[in-house]
């Protein structure tokens, strides 16, 4: 079985990050991550808190397994760390009301406190892969956002995931009078889409996009 820091370097390789860029991203020297990726030292629980954040299966990292079953308690779970299940919104097959039944692309772990700071819940949030650039600028193709499902309120405005005809949607969303919804996409290629009153029964908002993750280009 690989070591520790093999799989941390397998995962580094994955992201397409060097030694250098991971080690600044978890906030330790080259020289550390190096020490890391060698079994020479062992990363400590918040370096790795860091990494996933950073989309490293940090699970696969401690223990070679890149899934998390039900009988596996989750990892880290004492040192105030809380379980986010991503998805890919592409891969999404289900009716789109609930994620449940829905194949987890992997799982990221947050200090339970920071997202109580940004007033989140953890068990009501969940992570979404971004795919295309109807809003790039805001979610490049490839970023992850947090999903707040508890969140579901479209007078705040801002950035919703939606069910729009049966498919998951990332959208800009503005209320209108009369109860009509404004759907924006903040890249200006696309048109706006509006979505009026006798049409509401398509559309359901999952919830309000909170953080995103991405690559810092």
């Amino acid at each position: 079985m690989s070591s520790i820091g093999e799989r941390l370097r397998d995962e580094r390789v994955r992201l397409g990050f060097s030694q250098g860029e991971l080690g600044a991203a978890a906030g330790v020297t080259k020289n550390t991550q190096l020490l890391y990726e060698s079994d020479k030292r062992s990363p400590k629980a918040d370096y790795l808190s860091t990494l996933h954040s950073v989309g490293v299966n940090t699970h696969y990292v401690l223990t070679g397994s890149r899934s998390i079953t039900s009988e596996v308690e989750p990892i880290n779970s004492g040192a105030g760390l809380s379980p986010v299940k991503m998805y890919d919104i592409e891969a999404a097959a289900g009716a789109g009301r609930s994620f449940e039944g829905e194949p987890v692309q992997t799982t990221l772990y947050f200090s339970s406190a920071e997202l109580a700071d940004q007033g989140l819940d953890p068990a009501q949030v969940v992570g979404v892969k971004v795919r295309g650039d109807s809003m790039l600028g805001t979610l490049d193709d490839g970023d992850w956002v947090l999903v707040d499902r508890s969140n579901r309120d479209p007078k705040q405005e801002g950035v919703f995931l939606l069910l729009v005809s049966g498919e998951r949607r990332i959208k800009r969303v503005q209320r209108l009078a009369g109860g009509a919804l404004f759907l924006i996409s903040d890249n200006d290629h696309y048109q706006p889409e509006m979505i009026k009153p006798q049409d509401m029964h398509d559309v359901e908002i999952l919830g309000r996009c909170e953080i995103r993750i991405g690559r810092v280009v």
